[in-house]
């Protein structure tokens, strides 16, 4: 089953038309399954001025022959900033955890994956996230906190080794955004686990963002899985053909995705 769908059938939140923009979509795609299964929700990269086609339903389509189910987040971007892209995120999350029995999803493993600015998205769903809201639709009343985040070159800091473009579209340079929304300053006491990748010789988004989303992650002892790739360009994506020895990162990633249960 492939299903494509609007997040939110009674208006969008902060939607403008000026923008021309669709209201968020989500493209569901469904595992060969007869028993629940994780679902692994897609952010791709764009400096949160695009999404690429290579780091969304590539990865998709990846994790659904591995078995999973995975999802495709068409979250806004650009002029749309802070927190449009959160409530994107977090309505994705919810609304998988709210039809988990309808599309045979386990709805205690759900991750959230993103590459590049889609990383950024990811560590924002994975450290700002609540129970429930107390109103709107019954959807909005389901938790949006992931049970795992996958950050593939993400930009993890807003910092010193951050991606410009990204910080500068997401916050629009204020201040206490560039603080509260940078990752390694925000990890929360019950942060999911996190499985890192990055490569030494990416010139688009320094390595130094996994080390220290990684360093911030330890401090709190919230277990990870990190993997640094000595070659390969920003925005690599599977890197099936072009980096065979970073091309591992999908393997390992199955396989730690297995080890916690999806």
């Amino acid at each position: 089953m492939k299903l494509t769908m609007k997040l939110w059938e009674q208006g969008t939140p902060l939607f403008n038309p000026e923008y021309n923009q669709p209201e968020t979509e989500m493209t569901f795609l469904q595992a060969q399954t007869e028993q629940p299964r994780g679902c692994i929700i897609v952010c791709a990269g764009g400096a949160y001025n695009g999404r690429a086609w290579h780091e969304g339903i590539a990865y998709a389509e990846f994790f659904q022959k591995q078995g999973f189910h995975a999802a495709v987040l068409e979250y806004r971007v650009n002029p749309y900033t802070y927190p449009a892209q959160l409530y994107d995120a977090q309505r994705a999350i919810r609304t998988v955890r709210y039809h988990a029995a309808e599309w045979k999803v386990d709805p205690a493993k759900i991750a959230i994956c993103g590459s590049s600015a889609g990383g950024h998205l990811a560590v924002m769903a994975a450290e700002h996230y609540d129970a429930g809201l107390p109103d709107g639709d019954e959807i909005d009343k389901v938790s949006c906190r992931p049970d795992a985040a996958i950050l593939c070159y993400a930009v993890a800091t807003l910092g010193e080794y951050t991606h410009a473009g990204t910080r500068d579209n997401i916050t629009h340079k204020d201040p206490e955004l560039i603080e509260s929304l940078s990752g390694e300053k925000n990890v929360p006491d019950d942060c999911p686990p996190m499985f890192i990748f990055h490569t030494f010789e990416d010139a688009g988004v320094p390595v130094e963002n996994a080390l220290l989303m990684g360093k911030a992650l330890k401090e709190k002892n919230i277990p990870f899985e990190m993997h640094i790739f000595p070659e390969g360009w920003h925005g690599v994506g599977l890197a099936d053909e072009t980096f065979p020895h970073t091309a591992q990162w999908s393997g390992l990633c199955v396989n730690w995705l297995k080890h916690l249960g999806f």
